[in-house]
């Protein structure tokens, strides 16, 4: 089963990260449109603030899944280096969980926004966009790092991805051709 969750997973996290970054893209064009018009043509954009601000709720949470596989988050690990490898795995085990408590802390909190925005049927101030637009991704990329975590605490690190070639077989098959 670890062989087959684990490739979903990596999938998943990869669409999530790809959709954060084209939300940043769109941010990034919307903000240079905003300024342009704000201060070449003197016409300021009144939704470029608020929509850039709404979108950044999803992206701040659409790469959480994507780093938890691999390794991206920030460890301390001084301590943890020096201790025997039994006990190197328990510690790792204990991260694991607080980790899984508070990405369930947070999904539970995305979640009860979403709903009660769906709800109330709250919309933004300005463009009056539906709020729980912005918390489905957030609850969807919530749900798949508990998947990620729980799935880690389990069966611990995920398999490498396994490369049909590496650099230099690629390199030594192009010199003989």
């Amino acid at each position: 089963m670890k062989a087959n969750v684990f490739p979903l997973l990596r999938l998943m996290s990869l669409a999530m990260l790809y959709a954060g970054a084209a939300i940043v893209v769109i941010q990034a064009a919307w903000i240079t449109y905003g300024v342009g018009v704000r201060y070449i043509l003197n016409s300021p954009d009144g939704m470029v603030t608020e929509a850039t601000a709404l979108l950044l709720v999803p992206v701040a949470f659409l790469g959480v899944s994507y780093a938890l596989l691999n390794h991206s988050y920030p460890k301390v690990s001084l301590i943890r280096d020096r201790l025997p490898k039994g006990i190197q795995f328990w510690v790792d085990k204990f991260n694991m969980l607080v980790m899984l408590m508070v990405g369930s802390f947070f999904l539970a909190a995305s979640s009860k926004a979403m709903f009660k925005s769906i709800s109330s049927g709250a919309a933004s101030e300005i463009l009056l966009w539906p709020r729980f637009y912005f918390w489905i991704p957030v609850v969807i990329a919530l749900l798949s790092f508990c998947i990620t975590a729980l799935c880690m605490l389990i069966w611990g690190d995920p398999p490498e991805e396994e490369n049909t070639t590496t650099l230099d077989e690629d390199i030594h098959s192009q010199d003989a051709a």
